[in-house]
């Protein structure tokens, strides 16, 4: 039998299948039951998956909240634009705004302690990317994610925006400053 020629016999289904298709079958049915079972595995005991919650807000609300934040624990001002630093104490509510092509205030936090880190868009969909630790959380705007969030080691990290939001997205930078404990 040939390609160019049709096949002799219309119903393929009724056709014997050989021995080495009905291995290949088996193989590939054992794997896709294998990848099937991994998914939750690795969301329990893989550690990849961060447990985030999303509450529907308004951004005046929820920049209340954050300007509360500012106001209460700030230590200092950085960048041109005096970027405000807050370093709120362990065990706290954190929010973060994105907005345009910023991220607004930016944080000090404690190694060693857990915060709930808020975040929110106020304009576009955006993308929370912490680096190095590969961090990535899409930013709703209308929603406020929360996360938990515990730092292990002194640094500076970088805040980077993975999701384009529109001319000046690769300005849309900021940083995570990890401090030791004091």
């Amino acid at each position: 039998m040939s390609a160019i020629q049709p096949p002799e016999h219309r119903i393929w289904w009724k056709q014997p299948i050989e021995p080495i298709e009905i291995t290949w079958i088996v193989i590939a049915f054992i794997w896709c039951i294998f990848m099937f079972l991994m998914m939750p595995y690795w969301h329990v005991f893989g550690k990849q998956n961060l447990a985030n919650e999303a509450y529907r807000t308004t951004p005046d609300v929820y920049t209340a909240k954050a300007q509360a934040m500012v106001d209460k624990f700030r230590i200092r001002e950085e960048t041109d634009q005096k970027i405000p630093v807050v370093k709120p104490p362990a065990g706290s509510d954190v929010y973060l705004i994105a907005r345009l092509w910023q991220w607004w205030p930016l944080l000090e936090l404690e190694a060693g302690q857990t915060y709930r880190l808020h975040l929110m868009s106020m304009d576009w969909l955006h993308g929370f990317s912490l680096q190095p630790e590969n961090i990535n959380i899409q930013v709703h705007p209308g929603y406020e994610h929360v996360l938990t969030v515990q730092p292990t080691k002194a640094g500076t990290y970088s805040i980077i925006c993975n999701e384009y939001c529109g001319i000046n997205h690769h300005t849309m930078v900021s940083k995570l400053y990890v401090v030791d404990k004091k």
